[in-house]
C-alpha cells in the first residue's frame, strides 16, 4: 500500500516547508494540497496558491509525488493548467501527478469570482470537457477545441505522459476515470458514521472493476480523523486494501479546527505501518 498526505496550504513557507521535507523522511509515497482559492472556513486565511506551493516543495525534496487534491475546472483552464502543471513536473524531475474533480456544488471558488453555480449535470458535462481537454494537451501537443464550456485555439502544451488521477463516484464520473485516467480517486459518502463511510467506500470500489491504481482519500467525509490514533489509522490502511485501493491520503494534523491533532501520531503510525511491511513507495 501506498501513503500519501495532504499538506494544506494554510501556512507560510517559512513554516511549511519542514512539513513537506518531512513528509518524504517519514516514507509518505506522494503528498497534495488542496487546490481552492480559499475552504470553508479558512477562507480569510492564510490561504496559500497550490502550484506555486508544490513547486517550492519540489525544490526540498527528492524523490515523493506532488500533487493536487484537487484541480477544479471552477476556476481552471485546461491551457493554461497544462502549462503550470508540466512545469511543475519538469522543476520536480518528473514527480507532479495531477488530481482533478467537478468542483463543488457550491463554495468560495464559485461565489468570489461571481460564477453561476451549475448544477450537477452541467458541472459533470464541464468536468467531461475538461478533462478531455486536459488529457489531450498533454498527450497530443497542440490541440484546437470547441465546447459548450471550454475552447482553445492552436493552444499548446509539451507533451507528457504525466498522470491524471480522477476523482469520480458516480457511473459516468467513473467511466470518464477509466478513459482518460491514469487513476481513480474515491472519497466515500459524507456521515457521521464510520461504518456507513466504510460501506459507501466499498459500494463504490464494486463500482470500478478497472484493475488499475486506485486512490481512496481518508478524511473529511468520514466522522473520525483518519490519525487520531495509530491504531485507528492502520486499521483503516489495511480495510482500504482489502477493498483494493492501492493507495490511500490521510491529512496532516492541525493544531484545531479541521484535522486537528498530534504529529507524534502521524510518526508512529507510519513506523507502524513500516514494521508491518504494509508500505510501498
Amino acid at each position: 500500500m501506498r501513503v500519501g498526505v495532504v499538506i494544506l496550504p494554510d501556512r507560510p513557507w517559512a513554516q511549511a516547508r519542514r512539513l513537506w521535507e518531512k513528509a518524504e523522511t517519514v516514507g509518505f509515497a506522494h503528498a497534495w494540497t488542496y487546490d481552492h482559492l480559499g475552504w470553508r472556513d479558512l477562507v480569510d486565511g492564510p490561504w496559500f496558491d497550490s502550484i506555486a506551493t508544490l513547486t517550492a516543495a519540489a525544490g526540498v525534496t527528492g524523490h515523493i509525488k506532488l500533487g493536487t487534491m484537487v484541480a477544479s475546472p471552477h476556476f481552471r483552464h485546461p491551457a493554461h493548467f497544462a502549462r503550470e502543471i508540466t512545469t511543475l513536473d519538469d522543476v520536480s524531475g518528473g514527480r507532479a501527478v495531477i488530481g482533478v474533480g467537478a468542483g463543488g456544488l457550491a463554495g468560495f471558488d464559485n461565489d468570489v469570482l461571481g460564477q453561476p453555480r451549475l448544477d450537477r449535470r452541467q458541472r459533470f458535462e464541464r468536468f467531461a470537457e475538461f478533462v478531455e481537454l486536459l488529457h489531450r494537451l498533454l498527450r497530443e501537443g497542440r490541440v484546437t477545441y470547441d465546447g459548450a464550456y471550454y475552447r482553445a485555439v492552436d493552444a499548446r502544451c509539451e507533451v507528457s505522459e504525466l498522470p491524471l488521477v480522477i476523482a469520480a463516484e458516480g457511473p459516468r464520473g467513473i467511466k470518464l476515470a477509466q478513459k482518460y485516467g491514469d487513476a481513480w480517486l474515491a472519497g466515500g459518502d459524507v456521515t457521521e458514521d464510520v461504518e456507513e463511510w466504510w460501506s459507501s467506500v466499498e459500494r463504490l470500489s464494486e463500482r470500478n472493476p478497472i484493475n488499475t491504481t486506485r486512490f481512496l482519500i481518508l478524511d473529511p467525509r468520514s466522522a473520525v480523523y483518519s490519525l487520531s490514533s495509530v491504531e485507528y489509522f492502520v486499521d483503516t490502511v489495511e480495510r482500504a486494501e482489502r477493498l483494493g485501493f492501492t493507495d490511500v491520503v490521510t491529512h496532516w494534523p492541525r493544531e484545531s479546527g479541521w484535522f486537528a491533532g498530534d504529529e507524534a501520531v502521524l510518526d508512529e503510525a507510519m513506523a507502524e505501518l513500516r514494521l508491518r511491511g504494509l508500505l510501498s513507495s
